[in-house]
């Protein structure tokens, strides 16, 4: 069953004891962050007393493939190709009227603060952040709805700093700018791991209506309704959203601030929010993604699976799978398993790879034989099957991303492939081991 709303997600979790329910109060103000980063984020939690606030708070949402495959009614195994089936194949979305999310509509005297928890996760931000609202832009087609999730810190009253690193929109938004004309911009916040995951899909590949794709995902047409402020839609079934325009040629310090890679990026100018409405639905459920947590990390490695899927595709038609690792913060560490047809698959995988993804630094390729979600298999073909002379490559002065130090520091970065693929003329030495039978062994039945 594909869960279209964050209420009917939560009880399905609570119902199969996947719930934890965090009954203690909690202090938005690091402990919050602390208590989610006990499990990584990796498992659904609901905050049910944050102090100087009356509505609970969800975390955890889809912070493993298991959990956020369930919440789309599909298995792990088809995240992956239901999420490029999406892109292909979008599914409209159906306007409504009417709208849960418009239970309560608030258009003067906001002051964000005293709303909604607002949290504050590293010892040295320079602030309190939201992290976890869905951003809705209308493309410069005026059709296409594109999403994103943006850092925003709390400024005052009703307004934010907001951080935009897509260079498409940040260009959009400077053309507007130029011409001295703000932004519309909606933030959707207590919403399903479909619709974040679907908006973390690369704009500058796809260009498809996100909301869209998400519906796709879902297999149903999700509600959307217009803003009561600005003409933008956002989902009807979000539980919070917030109304504003992105100010020309005003900017605010922005930072520091604990980042994906588990660092701090730079006090920067960045532009400012001004809301103008505030809508919610009754007794909302307020949400949060942990900076850095699985939480963050797994929609991103998953969306950057599809373009990385496709460059290696493009020259090596044997690719079977890839998988950008957890470890590798989601985007800098790959693992890409092949049918090694001739001698030279492999380093080929490698630099397509490399070429269609600047973030990426370092490179697995494996045969098939090697389950690639296991770090430890890999590991062992690495050990086996490696001869550092022959099968490793350095290309050094590349491209890589601004989120990584190392980079930060030469304005470049080094790249390194790993062929860890056998000889296909010595194939007979490399012949696993294995017992016959032992796949039907339940050790159970031995005790």
């Amino acid at each position: 069953m594909a869960f279209i709303n964050v209420r009917e997600l939560l009880e399905h979790w609570e119902h199969s004891s996947r719930l934890l329910k965090i009954r203690k109060e909690v202090d938005p103000r690091f402990e919050l962050g602390a208590v989610i980063k006990a499990v990584k984020g990796m498992q659904p939690m609901l905050f049910q007393r944050v102090k100087g606030y009356r509505m609970p708070m969800a975390a955890g949402l889809g912070g493993s493939k298991e959990l956020l495959a369930e919440s789309m009614g599909m298995q792990p195994a088809e995240l992956l190709p239901r999420l490029i089936e999406a892109i292909v194949r979008p599914l409209p979305t159906k306007r409504s009227a009417q709208a849960p999310v418009h239970e309560n509509v608030l258009t003067s005297g906001i002051r964000l603060e005293e709303l909604f928890p607002v949290c504050t996760y590293n010892a040295l931000d320079s602030g309190a952040y939201y992290v976890s609202g869905v951003m809705v832009v209308r493309g410069a087609d005026g059709q296409k709805r594109y999403t994103s999730i943006r850092r925003m810190q709390l400024l005052d009253g009703n307004r934010t700093s907001i951080l935009i690193s897509s260079p498409e929109l940040f260009q959009q938004f400077r053309e507007l700018e130029e011409r001295g004309e703000p932004m519309e911009a909606a933030f959707m916040f207590g919403i399903v791991p479909a619709v974040v995951l679907a908006s973390q899909i690369s704009t500058h590949l796809f260009h498809a209506d996100k909301l869209e794709v998400a519906s796709a995902l879902l297999g149903q047409p999700l509600e959307v309704v217009r803003c009561k402020t600005i003409g933008l839609e956002v989902l009807a079934e979000a539980e919070v959203v917030f109304e504003g325009r992105i100010l020309p040629r005003v900017r605010e310090p922005e930072g520091p601030f604990g980042e994906l890679g588990g660092y701090y990026g730079p006090r920067t100018e960045q532009p400012v929010v001004e809301f103008s409405a505030v809508t919610y639905r009754n007794n909302p459920v307020w949400q949060t993604i942990l900076p850095a947590s699985y939480e963050e990390k797994l929609p991103m490695a998953i969306a950057r699976e599809i373009a990385l899927l496709g460059s290696v595709r493009q020259v090596v038609p044997g690719v079977k799978d890839v998988h950008i690792t957890m470890g590798g913060v989601g985007r800098y560490h790959a693992v890409i398993r092949i049918r090694k047809v001739q001698e030279g698959d492999g380093k080929t995988a490698l630099l397509a790879a490399f070429a269609g993804d600047k973030d990426l630094k370092h490179a697995v390729v494996i045969d098939e034989d090697v389950d690639l979600l296991d770090p430890l298999d890999v590991e062992w073909a690495i050990a086996t099957r490696v001869q550092a002379d022959l099968d490793i490559f350095i290309v050094s002065g590349a491209k890589g991303s601004p989120l990584e130090p190392s980079h930060n520091l030469r304005g470049v970065s080094a790249k390194m492939g790993i062929d860890a693929t056998y000889p296909l003329a010595e194939a007979e030495h490399y012949k696993r081991t294995s017992i016959p039978g032992q796949e039907e062994i339940e050790l159970a039945e031995y005790l």
